[in-house]
């Protein structure tokens, strides 16, 4: 009898292109896509360019499923995006920079979602996320995928050792571009659907006014200062910065100035030079391990602190069951808490946590 997979189906062409692989290699494959509450512009050409959870990508993804006679539900899951839409919030506003992708996929995408596929009875859990599972003699690894410009893996440090062994990555071994020329092959709808870049609930890319329609009693101006406590500008509330943003500051500097610091207890921003960017190390919390790393030993790795930063090496220190220290080769610029930290041998994610500060 053939295994059983629930398929996560977004609409877009990765996930669609999913289901055709998981076809062809026998699996018995059931479509869910995730209701959100959260739609697109107005405009159904926005929508279609910028949506992951709109009624335009449900109806491509129903699409998809009925191509290749796969069973599909709509689950509603909006009460529970709502949660991280508060702590996207909640973050800026204690001054900190939050990653809903990797809170989404530990929450709902291999969390909820996965109950869901335990109660249907499944063998697996699929999604269109560009990474690998390797299955090593201490059970399943979480690697890097081919596609270096695609890989997902920082974003999933975060999923549980137990749920690596029921999931399935397609895309793992494939290259964007093969997936295109897959789903043009095969005649899908969404073969040249763009790929959705933003935040899903927010799609405009102001997340400050997504805050204060959400949060409107937050709304708390401030102050910029220099590193001498010098007032320099107003501000409208500090969730409009993040460590290292240099543009969009509100005022005139003369020179170069960069966020070095949030204090949201005194809603002070403060700028300086670029050089005040750099430290040596961090601490992280809330570490999800996905090896055996032992107490109190240094390992050397690569850490990556942003998703799109390149990897640098480092020592991480396991200081306690949830907590890391880390130490860089050399300094890296902008280390910001509320992001997250992940540490890598090679391709292979060893573990990953929050940025709680640079030291």
């Amino acid at each position: 009898m053939p295994k059983k997979v629930l398929l996560a189906m977004s609409g877009g062409v990765d996930s669609s292109v999913c289901a055709q692989l998981l076809v062809n290699q026998g699996y018995q494959v059931i479509g869910v896509f995730m209701r959100t509450g959260v739609h697109g512009g107005e405009d159904a050409r926005t929508e279609r360019k910028k949506g992951c959870c709109s009624a335009l990508d449900a109806g491509d993804a129903r699409r998809v499923a009925d191509k290749f006679d796969i069973p599909f539900y709509a689950l509603d899951f909006e009460a529970e995006f709502g949660k991280i839409m508060d702590y996207f919030a909640n973050e800026y506003l204690i001054g900190r920079t939050p990653n809903p992708c990797i809170v989404c996929n530990n929450w709902l995408k291999f969390g909820q979602l996965w109950s869901y596929g335990e109660m249907l009875g499944v063998d697996h859990i699929a999604t269109g996320h560009y990474a690998k599972i390797v299955h090593g003699t201490d059970g399943a690894q979480l690697h890097r995928a081919v596609d270096p410009d695609k890989d997902q893996s920082y974003v999933l440090h975060g999923l549980k050792k137990k749920i690596l062994e029921k999931i399935i990555f397609p895309l793992g071994e494939m290259k964007k571009e093969q997936v295109r020329e897959l789903a043009f092959a095969s005649g899908l709808s969404v073969a040249d659907k763009p790929d959705s870049v933003e935040i899903c609930f927010v799609p405009d890319g102001d997340h400050a006014k997504m805050i204060k329609n959400r949060m409107p009693e937050s709304n708390r101006p401030g102050t910029i200062v220099d590193e001498s406590g010098k007032s320099l500008a107003k501000h409208d509330g500090i969730e409009r910065f993040t460590i290292g943003q240099r543009k969009g500051l509100g005022f005139a500097a003369g020179q170069r100035k960069y966020v070095l610091k949030i204090v949201p207890e005194e809603n002070k921003v403060v700028v300086g030079e670029m050089e005040g960017l750099l430290s040596k190390g961090l601490i992280s919390k809330g570490v999800n391990w996905l090896a055996n790393i032992p107490l109190n030993e240094k390992i050397a790795c690569q850490a990556q602190i942003r998703y799109r930063h390149k990897a640098s090496q480092a020592l991480v220190i396991r200081s306690g069951d949830e907590t890391a220290e880390v130490e860089f080769e050399s300094s890296q610029s902008a280390i910001t808490p509320g992001q997250a930290v992940v540490f890598y041998d090679g391709n292979r994610v060893l573990g990953g946590g929050w940025i709680e500060k640079a030291v």
